[in-house]
């Protein structure tokens, strides 16, 4: 994959902003900031290998898709967005839109759909390597804590993203392919109800 100066910062700005919103929210919200609780590094740790690695894959898979079809394809952040976010963490919840990748050429809608269905099928495939790993290392406490953040915030990454409207991903694969569109969401979703059962 070919990247720009421009898109690499952005990329980088994203995913540690990401990260740093999900770590201050796992961290109880603005409490965590006031008391300096030392906690919110071990968890902006856990947070870039879940959210944030989570977020940056799922980016880098619509890029390479299309740059695959010979498309221009770059990465923007969304920095409102993320300072956004940030702000939202520290009352207790989470609105993320970090940024997009923004595609150029030629593109049909089965293209368009399996450009749009790589991002979400690469955190479907994130979740059940967490979930495999919660089964394999059940007796280490911290890589529990990973392996469940990671699996709870990627299947709500891919089922989020398959909201059928646009810009969401979902939109673009359900003009696609409709039966592809069901099984995706059907994952995701049932992979996040996992989550909370396991």
């Amino acid at each position: 994959m070919k990247f720009s100066k421009r898109e690499t910062n952005d990329l980088i700005f994203a995913g540690a902003m990401v990260s740093l919103a999900f770590a201050i929210l796992l961290a109880g919200g603005y409490n965590a900031i006031i008391n300096f609780d030392k906690s919110l590094i071990l968890l902006f740790i856990v947070s870039f290998f879940t959210a944030g690695i989570g977020f940056l894959l799922h980016e880098l898979m619509h890029k390479f898709v299309a740059q695959k079809y010979k498309l221009w394809a770059e990465f923007v952040a969304f920095r409102g967005m993320l300072w956004l976010a940030l702000l939202f963490s520290l009352f207790g919840f989470i609105f993320a839109a970090p940024g997009a990748v923004f595609i150029k050429g030629l593109i049909t809608r089965e293209k368009n759909g399996k450009i749009s269905l790589a991002g979400p099928m690469t955190n479907i495939i994130l979740s059940v390597l967490f979930l495999a790993g919660l089964f394999v290392f059940n007796r280490i406490e911290l890589l529990n804590t990973v392996f469940i953040v990671g699996l709870k915030i990627n299947s709500l990454l891919a089922a989020f993203n398959m909201i059928p409207l646009m810009p969401f991903d979902g939109a673009k694969v359900i003009a696609w392919n409709k039966g592809i569109y069901w099984i995706t969401l059907i994952a995701a979703v049932g992979l996040w109800i996992l989550s909370w059962v396991v």
